[in-house]
């Protein structure tokens, strides 16, 4: 089974600091994932993965100043979601389960397989935005959502740059999105524990 071992992340380290995650040399350790922060430049958010076959290992990191403790899910955003899970499972991904119905994000299906410790969470894209008009388009790397001990204390921490906690689509978690204005390129949240 593919695991995760890196995000390449088109942002500037000093960016991700500012924000409460321990940076060094360019890249920072969330539990068993490095983020390797590229720089900003003509491409904005996740640029690519790595991705490995052992076995993840849990806690590799300690947690961040912001509380963040690991990767919960990285979001995926097809135009044709029944052909990217296709694509996946013949790339040795094991498909967990497809959930249909509306999302607080505007998707209307969403497909999860696991990534080693993180899950990856494939999402149809919704209308209007420049994954859906491209049918015909590849799927991209879109979003990470964080797990965090406390999120009243991430909250503290970010001030107005966090939004306002909500009702996950996981029964009894919340999630917090973080505003455009903290100026990173891959949409964030953070979420509490299951």
């Amino acid at each position: 089974m593919p695991t995760l071992e890196e995000l390449e992340i088109a942002d500037e380290p000093a960016d991700w600091r500012a924000l409460g995650f321990e940076v060094e040399d360019g890249a920072c350790l969330v539990s068993s994932v490095r983020l390797r922060l590229a720089g900003k430049g003509p491409r904005r958010g996740i640029l690519g993965w790595t991705l490995g076959e052992r076995e993840p290992v849990a806690g590799e990191a300690p947690p961040h100043p912001n509380g963040v403790v690991r990767i919960d899910h990285v979001v995926l955003m097809s135009p044709d979601l029944d052909r990217t899970v296709d694509e996946l499972r013949s790339e040795g991904f094991e498909l967990r389960r497809i959930r249909e119905g509306e999302t607080p994000g505007g998707s209307t299906r969403q497909a999860f397989f696991r990534l080693g410790e993180p899950i990856l969470e494939v999402v149809q894209a919704p209308e209007g935005t420049s994954v859906a008009r491209n049918p015909d388009g590849p799927a991209r790397l879109w979003g990470i959502a964080f797990l965090v001990g406390d999120l009243d204390a991430t909250g503290a921490l970010l001030g107005e740059l966090l939004g306002a906690p909500r009702d996950a689509v996981q029964t009894g978690r919340k999630i917090a999105t973080l505003r455009a204005e903290a100026g990173l390129g891959p949409a964030i949240a953070f979420m509490t524990p299951p």
